[in-house]
């Protein structure tokens, strides 16, 4: 791609188009696709990404392979989802601050809008026999769905047999070891970046490849080019004003309930809880859902034992973050202890609490630090840590979907100690026939097929409620 126009190199061209809104995508049409990619982000983050990259990438080629993983690899490294993190900084790349804003609401609306829904029914009629065949039918669809995301990221960044040993070794550390996810992260950044400051081609982009991964569109191939648009380069006082809005739209409101309310209200615990969790929850929603259980059913009494289960199938199977299932928590926790208000105002209220303090940090994370990481995207170094980390979180998002399927064919799942090592064993006797017929059905739907994500979840939706009324 070293071919000049004029005197001016075809690099510089792209960032001069970039940086003038030329790469001929309209904000409309780009709301079209967030809607489209928000309607389908089922599966956690690794469906989410995958769904993501086939959209922006694969068919419609806004941004190449390399500035994908690029972004995709300092979301990872940020507290809070990082598909949704994703989806605003692809959003700001391609339509300044607002597309950004644009891109990262309607990621989170579908989820929001649909949990609260179900928290509805939930709350007034337990668990209905229809809606318990709902959940039983998409979680056995969405095992597929996670399995066939793994398959389609690790093909894309394990590119030579170095990312695959990091890939291992994460998924060793996590599933055997139970290392926690950022001493992952950091073992694999610190590993990538000496890789590539000492120039090792495993560590490079592009370096060595896999042979039948498919094509890879390029930067310079996309159509936002090479270049670095003129509003994603770093502006401190930019940086600055958006990071004081964004900070005031955070803690402003928690404040507003202290003062009003006090400490000992549950909206205002909630606002504070939840408000640090957005500063901690790294390695996505199962990093921290055990923690967050323990504390909404034994310190807060926000929930009843098991609860916390109903609450992930509900954000498992609606499309958005898996840490939506906050909001859950947070709606039967002031359903339960609503003050003076009616108790469905107050957990619609919590709901909504829930969800402003954990997704507002999210706009501060990319706004704040995306321009200087698109500075860096050519430094080796930093694209080697970054790709030893992707490769780490493959290994991890494997753990997951594992840990999905006992969960998700196995009634009961033993915990084993073994020397050193825990393990999760399934208790065969507690197999689920219908879940594995269910998920056998929508893998084979998903891969001999390539039936839609959409088509697949609405179809073992339909037959879990079936089977539910069928059996009483």
């Amino acid at each position: 791609m070293a071919e000049m126009t004029g005197s001016t190199p075809a690099g510089e061209t792209a960032e001069k188009d970039a940086g003038e809104g030329h790469h001929g995508v309209a904000f409309a049409d780009a709301f079209r696709v967030w809607l489209r990619v928000a309607a389908l982000s089922f599966g956690g983050p690794a469906g989410q990404i995958a769904v993501m990259h086939r959209i922006v990438v694969d068919e419609k080629r806004w941004i190449g392979e390399h500035r994908f993983l690029h972004a995709l690899n300092y979301c990872m490294l940020l507290p809070g989802p990082e598909a949704q993190q994703l989806a605003i900084y692809i959003g700001w790349l391609m339509h300044r601050t607002l597309g950004g804003l644009v891109a990262g609401i309607l990621f989170v609306l579908p989820g929001f809008l649909s949990i609260l829904g179900l928290s509805y029914i939930y709350a007034a009629y337990g668990n209905v026999g229809i809606v318990a065949g709902l959940f039983f039918g998409l979680k056995a669809a969405v095992l597929a769905v996670v399995v066939q995301a793994v398959i389609r990221i690790g093909g894309r960044a394990l590119k030579n047999r170095v990312m695959v040993g990091i890939a291992a070794a994460a998924f060793i550390a996590i599933f055997f070891l139970h290392v926690p996810f950022p001493l992952i992260v950091l073992a694999a950044g610190i590993a990538g970046f000496l890789g590539g400051r000492l120039g090792l081609a495993a560590f490079q982009a592009g370096g060595g490849h896999k042979a039948g991964s498919g094509p890879v569109l390029s930067d310079a191939e996309s159509a936002l080019g090479e270049g670095i648009p003129a509003h994603a380069r770093p502006n401190l006082a930019w940086s600055l004003r958006m990071s004081a809005v964004l900070l005031a739209l955070w803690i402003v409101p928690v404040a507003a309930l202290y003062l009003a309310f006090g400490p000992g209200n549950v909206l205002t615990e909630i606002g504070l809880f939840f408000s640090k969790m957005a500063v901690v929850t790294f390695g996505g929603a199962y990093a921290v859902l055990a923690y967050v259980a323990q504390q909404a059913v034994q310190h807060f009494g926000w929930l009843k034992p098991g609860e916390m289960l109903d609450g992930l199938g509900m954000a498992e199977t609606t499309p958005g973050p898996l840490i939506m299932v906050v909001q859950f928590v947070g709606f039967m926790g002031a359903y339960r202890d609503p003050g003076a208000l009616n108790p469905m105002l107050a957990a619609t209220l919590a709901a909504m609490l829930t969800t402003w303090v954990t997704f507002v940090p999210c706009f501060l994370w990319i706004f704040l630090g995306a321009p200087f990481i698109e500075k860096l995207r050519g430094n080796v170094a930093l694209a080697g840590a970054m790709s030893a980390i992707t490769a780490a979180v493959v290994g991890v998002i494997l753990n997951l979907a594992i840990w999905f399927g006992l969960h998700t064919l196995f009634a009961e799942v033993a915990s084993v100690s073994l020397g050193g090592l825990r393990l999760d064993i399934p208790v065969l006797q507690s197999a689920v026939p219908a879940a594995m017929a269910l998920s056998a059905a929508a893998a084979i739907a998903i891969f001999r097929f390539k039936t839609s994500v959409i088509t697949t979840l609405l179809a073992c939706a339909i037959s879990g409620m079936l089977w539910t009324l069928a059996v009483g």
